[in-house]
């Protein structure tokens, strides 16, 4: 370029100074989005759709149709909010407690690289803001609700979350409270925290439906304590599975889906007909049928798991059971959509029927 017939550098210079600062920013962005992808590993977002079916659960049975369509929008992100914030929390904790035993498993690699990438110690830190941020959001909606069991319920919640993983509680390696915890901060409280956002009443059904979701929660945990069997009894962790053994263990499970799944049917059945919208019970079917499916995979893990004490403990039994226990993922969203789905439908019939 020339200006009064001399040649000038001035663009040449800007261009150099304007590559440096877009590299600076790309550098910049790439930190920012590894830190988030790393985050969100170790919070586990696979957990977001079992959030959305809880707080879906708590939204069908305790939504009214009186409720006005925005007020009813904004209670839903707040509690939506709240589950997830509370779910990311536990899940923190228990992968900052499980790091040494996570590095034995190559199924959980990417969960110890992403800790090591974020750094232990400053998740340590997030972990205490976001308690504090969760905290101070669940003390509002309190108050504009004017429900302190919502206070009460996370409290309870997040105390049994975090003690589930971290010491001195560590509830997972003490046997018979591990699952209990496991099903009240997995099942119930989340979903009462969710139907009690939007009434105050406790429809009896309701409770049946709990319940029902309850002992399927922990009837489809027991697959993913059977992946870890093999690296909790060597580290001495004292799951129920590790105290069952894998047959017995298998039986729960397929005894806890079964039972879980028919009282859910059975809650849905009453609901439907109680609001004279028998017609809707055909979409019921669903439930067997996803739970048929499911049990027949927990039959095949009982079958491997006898062939594993039958043959004093052939490593080639035991890697069937964990490479089939592995799967476990989806057959967790099998039967946990087939709830969402029929809640759903649930909730429209207030709203449309």
């Amino acid at each position: 370029m020339y200006v009064l017939g001399e040649k000038t550098t001035m663009p040449l210079a800007v261009s150099k100074r304007m590559l440096f600062i877009l590299k600076a920013f790309m550098f910049v962005d790439n930190i920012m989005f590894e830190t988030i992808r790393s985050l969100g590993t170790i919070s586990r977002a696979e957990f977001l759709l079992p959030n959305l079916g809880s707080l879906i659960m708590g939204l069908a049975w305790g939504a009214k149709s009186s409720e006005s369509i925005v007020n009813l929008a904004v209670l839903i992100v707040l509690s939506f909010t709240i589950i997830n914030l509370s779910s990311a929390i536990g899940a923190q904790a228990n992968t900052l407690s499980d790091r040494e035993l996570d590095a034995r498993d190559e199924r959980k690699k990417q969960l110890v690289e992403a800790t090591n990438s974020f750094r232990p110690n400053r998740l340590e830190k997030v972990l205490v803001v976001e308690f504090l941020l969760t905290l101070i959001l669940v003390s509002i909606f309190m108050y504009i609700q004017q429900k302190p069991v919502l206070l009460f319920l996370w409290v309870i919640g997040i105390s049994l979350g975090c003690g589930y993983s971290l010491k001195p509680t560590r509830l997972k390696s003490r046997k018979w409270l591990a699952p209990i915890s496991l099903i009240l901060v997995l099942a119930i409280f989340p979903v009462l925290f969710a139907y009690y956002t939007f009434t105050n009443e406790l429809n009896l059904f309701f409770l049946i439906s709990l319940t029902g979701l309850a002992l399927t929660v922990y009837g489809v945990i027991i697959p993913t304590e059977t992946r870890d069997y093999f690296g909790d009894k060597a580290m001495g962790i004292e799951t129920l599975t590790v105290t069952l053994g894998l047959v017995k263990a298998s039986i729960l499970a397929i005894m806890l889906l079964a039972t879980g799944a028919t009282l859910t049917a059975i809650a849905f059945l009453l609901q439907f007909t109680y609001s004279q919208h028998s017609i809707l019970s055909l979409v019921l079917v669903a439930i067997p049928v996803s739970a048929f499916f499911v049990l027949k995979q927990f039959g095949k893990l009982y079958s491997l798991s006898k062939e594993y004490e039958e043959s004093n403990n052939s490593d080639v039994n035991r890697e069937k059971i964990v490479n089939l226990s592995a799967r476990n993922p989806q057959w967790i969203m099998i039967i946990t959509q087939t709830y969402s789905a029929i809640s759903i439908i649930l909730l429209l019939s207030k709203f449309l029927l």
